[in-house]
């Protein structure tokens, strides 16, 4: 039988069908571009607007963004800043200035990444970082970035180039973390006093010729502070602030035999700034001498040495001045939550009658005065965990781990009292130390940021 005839319309069909098939192609893979052209550009803007900045702002991509967005956190922030950078540049034209600037960025960046950083923006020459973490993945991140700069030195010496030396600040501390700007230009980051005391413990570094600082705010923040080999450093102003800052110095990074000498003589020099700030200079001056003695690179001993020698001479004197006495309530530990206000008058009260005892060395009410603070702190420290619990103040976490640091500190100072191992004068100054940096910011800052909460959540109802 003869075989059937295909229909006319056949071949027309197959070239329309196929006509539409790479008509379809082409639009695939026109709209494949578009996406790769679209993940670039998202790629690009996360060089500008990190995407884990976009995380914390629990936005999806860099579209979602919107101006005025924020959130609250709990961060440890890093400043890092070349020394002598106008030295260094000079004799670069702009574009080696430039490839300079880069390659040592290139050297610190991965490094910042790789510890949990945020590179918030770069200011010049200048880092800033954020640690959203922990306090320990910014001191880790510090550490190894002088690490690596010390490998990126000695292919600068091979080139016959200056060595890089740089100033490292960390403290952590509630920021407030989203989008500045205009409606044609905004960007992400992150406001508060914290980054303040951040950038200026960066630039103490220059004062002390010591190259990493940490505040007393991060080192309370730390999971385990003995695992650093870090001794208090001195206490300053920030602008604006009329509380002073206790600094504590980080020496990881230092040639083997200076780390060995510092670890040494620890005691000797935190003994040996409490006796200068406390103007008894013939002391202070014996014992940064024996901090010498042991580590003769140690620069913060020999500034303090010069400092005293110094006092002796001209009656200058560079300390704070508000170590000495007790301190007397201000309108500014105020919470504004009456329960927990009344509970801080009646600390502090005990606390500065312990500082009175002390320095007149008057044992009788000592250990019963030591052991009414004991109670009262845990006392205290469960009516504040209550009352977060209540309101469900989302930043408890944090607040009961500075808790817990507090009440390791009372356990430390009083261990020191009762041991009968330091002197008045030494005690009488760890009483203030306590009294200034755990009364004093503690109520400033993290309570009054739960009081606020409590009353913003009242005006809500």
């Amino acid at each position: 039988m003869p075989s059937e005839q295909e229909p006319s319309t056949l071949p027309w069909f197959r070239d329309e069908l196929r006509k539409k098939m790479a008509a379809l192609e082409q639009e695939i893979a026109a709209h494949r571009h578009t996406l790769d052209l679209l993940r670039q550009t998202e790629n690009a803007y996360g060089r500008f607007v990190p995407h884990q900045l976009l995380q914390l702002l629990n936005a999806q991509s860099i579209l979602d963004l919107k101006l005025g967005e924020q959130t609250e956190k709990s961060m440890t922030i890093l400043f890092s800043d070349i020394r002598d950078f106008t030295r260094l540049s000079e004799s670069m034209s702009p574009q080696q200035t430039f490839s300079f600037i880069n390659s040592y960025l290139g050297e610190m960046e991965p490094v910042i990444s790789a510890h949990g950083g945020i590179v918030d923006k770069y200011i010049g020459d200048a880092i800033m970082a954020l640690f959203p973490t922990s306090a320990d993945q910014g001191l880790l991140s510090a550490i190894a970035m002088l690490t690596q700069l010390d490998a990126y030195n000695k292919g600068r010496e091979r080139a016959n180039y200056p060595p890089v030396r740089i100033g490292i600040g960390l403290n952590t501390g509630i920021v407030m973390l989203g989008t500045i700007g205009g409606t044609q230009r905004m960007e992400g980051t992150v406001l508060s006093d914290a980054v303040n005391l951040a950038s200026r413990l960066e630039e103490t570094t220059k004062t002390y010729k010591t190259p990493l600082l940490i505040s007393e705010h991060t080192l309370n923040a730390l999971t385990h502070a003995d695992h650093y080999c870090i001794r208090f450093l001195d206490r300053i102003r920030v602008k604006g602030k009329t509380q002073a800052q206790s600094v504590y110095e980080v020496f990881d990074n230092d040639l083997a035999d200076t780390r060995t000498g510092k670890l040494a003589s620890r005691q000797q020099f935190e003994e040996g700034v409490t006796y200068y700030h406390l103007k008894a200079i013939d002391r202070a001056i014996s014992l940064f001498r024996a901090c010498l003695n042991l580590a003769p690179d140690d620069k913060p001993a020999q500034i303090y040495l010069q400092r005293s020698l110094n006092f002796q001479q001209t009656g200058h004197h560079e300390g704070t001045g508000e170590v000495g006495g007790t301190l007397e309530w201000r309108d500014e530990f105020l919470v504004g939550f009456d329960e927990i206000d009344n509970q801080h008058h009646e600390l502090l009260a005990h606390i500065n009658q312990l500082a009175l005892m002390v320095s007149r060395e008057d044992s009788s009410g000592i250990e019963e005065t030591m052991q009414f603070l004991a109670d009262y702190v845990h006392f205290h420290f469960d009516c504040e965990e209550k009352i977060m619990r209540d309101v469900n103040y989302p930043l408890m976490n944090e607040h009961l781990r500075e808790h817990e640091k507090l009440v390791e500190q009372f356990l430390r100072l009083k261990a020191e009292i009762t041991s009968g191992a330091h002197d008045k004068l030494y005690l009488s100054f760890q009483i203030q130390l306590f009294l200034f940096d755990w009364f004093a910011n503690h109520t400033t800052k993290t309570d009054r940021h739960l009081g606020k909460f409590i009353r913003d959540a009242k005006l809500k109802k």
